[in-house]
C-alpha cells in the first residue's frame, strides 16, 4: 500500500524561501557592475544549486508498505526496511516529540530528515515531511525511525496487518 507524505506549511515556506534566496544569490552573480558584466565566482553559483539538488535527492516522497518491507521512496535512493528488521510501529503524540532537536540533518527544506534526538525517545532517524502525524518504527537493532504519512492511523493498522505486531500509542 502506498502512503503519501505531504509537506506541512513550515516546510513549504522554508522550501520556497530557500529557493528564492538561492535564485537571488545565483542571479546576483550576473548583474552588470558599471560598464562591465560581473560574472562572480563559479563556486557561488554552484554551491546553492548543489545544496538544493542534494537535499531534494534525499527527501521522502512516499512510503510504501508491502508484505515484506517498508520502503521510504526518495528521488535518488529508496530506504528499504525488511520485515525481519521490524519490531513495531506506533503513533507518537506531539507532546512526546516536543523539544526534538536536529543533530545532523535537514530541518525544513523539502521536509525533515536525518538524525534528530529528544529526551523521551533518544536518537532517531527522521524521514518526515511534517511536524505532526508521527509514526515511530522500531527495528530489531534498536533503531528508531520517524515517518509522517498523511494517514498515520491507516499506516499503523496496515503495518500490524502485514507484520502482525501489536501497536501502542507512545
Amino acid at each position: 500500500m502506498i502512503y503519501t507524505c505531504s509537506l506541512d506549511k513550515v516546510a513549504k515556506g522554508v522550501t520556497i524561501g530557500v529557493a528564492i534566496l538561492f535564485i537571488a544569490i545565483i542571479g546576483s552573480q550576473f548583474l552588470p557592475l558599471g560598464n562591465t558584466m560581473y560574472t562572480g565566482s563559479i563556486f557561488i553559483r554552484i554551491l546553492p544549486l548543489s545544496i538544493f539538488c542534494g537535499v531534494y535527492a534525499f527527501h521522502p516522497v512516499k512510503y510504501i508498505l508491502t508484505e515484506s518491507a517498508i520502503i521510504i521512496h526518495r528521488p535518488l535512493t529508496d530506504v528499504n526496511i525488511k520485515k525481519e528488521m521490524l519490531v513495531s510501529a506506533q503513533i507518537v503524540d506531539k507532546e512526546t516529540m516536543k523539544w526534538t532537536i536536529r543533530t545532523f540533518g535537514v530541518g525544513g527544506l523539502f521536509g525533515y530528515f536525518g538524525k534528530f534526538a529528544n529526551r523521551a525517545l533518544g536518537s532517531m532517524t527522521f524521514y518526515a515531511t511534517r511536524r505532526n502525524n508521527y509514526v515511530l518504527i522500531i527495528t530489531t537493532d534498536g533503531r528508531k525511525i520517524i515517518i509522517t504519512p498523511d494517514e498515520p492511523i491507516s499506516f499503523v493498522a496496515q503495518f500490524n496487518k502485514n507484520f502482525g505486531q501489536p501497536t501502542s500509542a507512545f
